[in-house]
């Protein structure tokens, strides 16, 4: 593994923290202002965030990807856009289900089940995966299930919801290891998300805004609204999905698939760290379980075979 890979592995575990911690803030702020509007809020949030980082970025010249072609600006444009509009189309299913009804550990599992479609759609670009790397998904698939879901396993609407939200996010991350080698990751995703954002805007507008009218203004002045917001903002988006499109770059889709779907070990033990919230031993052993099997993946069995 080359030094910058490992770098841009550390970064998606970085943004798999981050989004981890941020599954409180997505559930909380969604009951208070509504699912549109809080997905809405804060992809504007997240790209505002970014407008000052890529004028200090350009400053002290530390992006050698600053577009200067009109082909160049042609596709950033193209790449922001569709992953702007993936995001908005996965983000929105996962908080409608989550709202729903599905609760947070079980969407969780469910919004994780992308390491499985990855490399199954990868197949079709042609992208293939080394039988450790499948045996990783499958390890990853029964550890989220150890430490998400209990014994009394349901189906219901919500949870459809939240399955199509995984299959979106799978082709979200397809789309961004596509274009996140051609172009300036930040400037990406800054696009990525002020398209987000304006696209939830309309269905915020008409859903939420216009039936409920005094009482959402009135939402918008309580703290239970504006700190889940600004963390998902600033945090979530304009932090992690930035993380995101630098640290695809050089990995393997369905290794930072795997390195990704850590949000749901993190997600649990943010609850113990902050909440003090107990984990059971089959939690701890789904845990252990998911870090073997990112462990498993990050083996280059391959090159060691071809030194003996």
């Amino acid at each position: 593994m080359s030094s910058k890979t490992f770098r841009n592995s550390c970064l998606l575990v970085l943004t798999a923290l981050i989004w981890g911690v941020a599954f409180v803030a997505q559930s909380s702020g969604g009951d208070a202002i509504g699912p549109y509007s809080f997905n809405c809020i804060r992809s504007l949030i997240g790209g505002i965030v970014l407008l000052p980082v890529i004028k200090i970025l350009d400053s002290f010249q530390l992006t050698n990807r600053k577009p200067m072609t009109k082909r160049e600006w042609s596709l950033l444009l193209k790449g922001g856009i569709s992953c702007g509009i993936i995001l908005c189309l996965a983000s929105n299913f996962q908080q409608l289900g989550i709202s729903a009804g599905t609760p947070a550990g079980k969407a969780g599992f469910l919004t994780a089940c992308y390491i499985v479609l990855v490399p199954i759609l990868g197949i079709f670009l042609k992208k293939k995966c080394p039988w450790n790397v499948w045996l990783g998904v499958i390890f990853t698939v029964i550890g989220l299930y150890l430490l998400c879901l209990d014994e009394r396993l349901t189906f219901q609407f919500s949870d459809i919801l939240v399955l199509i939200c995984a299959f979106i996010f799978s082709l979200h991350i397809l789309v961004i290891d596509h274009f996140s080698p051609l172009v300036d990751g930040v400037r990406m995703s800054c696009i990525q998300f002020f398209t987000c954002g304006i696209l939830t805007a309309f269905p915020m507008i008409g859903w939420e805004i216009i039936p409920n009218g005094t009482h959402w203004i009135q939402s918008l002045y309580t703290m239970d609204a504006w700190i889940p917001i600004l963390y998902a903002g600033v945090c979530s988006c304009g932090i992690a999905y930035t993380l995101q499109i630098i640290g695809q770059q050089d990995v393997n889709p369905t290794i930072a698939s795997l390195l990704m779907s850590l949000e749901s070990v993190f997600s649990v033990l943010a609850g113990w760290a902050l909440l003090h919230e107990v984990l059971s031993t089959k939690e701890i052993f789904g845990c252990v379980i998911i870090f073997i099997a990112i462990l498993l993946a990050q083996i280059p069995f391959e090159n060691l075979h071809r030194k003996k």
